[in-house]
């Protein structure tokens, strides 16, 4: 396949869609199996827009492995490589990945696969930016997170000890990019599917 970028790869966390274990937060207004199914839909929806505008190899890393068998229907729909997820936490896989795909690549995108304002062209951007120049690209989540963050260079500093999944995640990866020293790219704020009320805003768009 040719790419836009070859030199770049994108990153996509995924966990495997076991009840009670994905989208907690939809629950109870939907069932554990319902919030699993809209978590395979949002996986299939993220991967759409990765393959949208053939812009570079995509990697699904898979948590807790690759096994389950709807990674394995991932790797049967979409042209991506599997790779397993490593590390304690959010911030220790996260680092692993870049570690790993940096060895490989000059650059990496790493994105969540719940955020429907995440579009084909945003992706490109992010890519953009790290091919001229850009030491970090990061999208901000309107929750306090954020949904996507890009790297050249293997920066440990953004991801060890620190406070996963609450409202202060976005500024203290500022503060701390700043200190670092990186020249960062930052695209417009995007909403990820976290509770019940951002599903339903998820299905309003898809049913227009």
């Amino acid at each position: 396949m040719a790419y836009q970028f070859p030199d770049s790869v994108l990153l996509i966390f995924c966990k495997a869609p076991i009840p009670g274990q994905v989208k907690t937060r939809l629950q109870p207004a939907l069932s554990a199996e319902q919030a699993c199914q809209a978590h395979r839909q949002l996986t299939y929806m993220t991967l759409d827009r990765a393959f949208q505008q053939s812009l570079c190899p995509v990697e699904l890393h898979c948590a807790p492995d690759t096994n389950h068998v709807f990674f394995q229907d991932c790797a049967y729909r979409y042209p991506l490589t599997l790779k397993s997820q490593h590390g304690e936490d959010l911030g220790e896989r996260m680092h692993y990945a870049f570690d790993d795909a940096l060895g490989r690549y000059q650059h990496a995108v790493l994105i969540g696969c719940d955020c429907p304002s995440l579009s084909g062209d945003d992706l490109r951007s992010a890519l953009m930016a790290l091919n001229q120049g850009h030491d970090a690209i990061i999208a901000p989540a309107d929750d306090g997170g954020y949904v996507m963050i890009g790297l050249n260079q293997v920066q440990p500093g953004l991801f060890s000890d620190m406070s996963w999944g609450h409202d202060q995640v976005m500024s203290a990866t500022r503060r701390r990019s700043e200190d670092i020293g990186l020249k960062v790219y930052e695209l417009d704020s995007q909403w990820d599917v976290d509770t019940y009320q951002d599903w339903q805003r998820y299905l309003e768009l898809t049913n227009h």
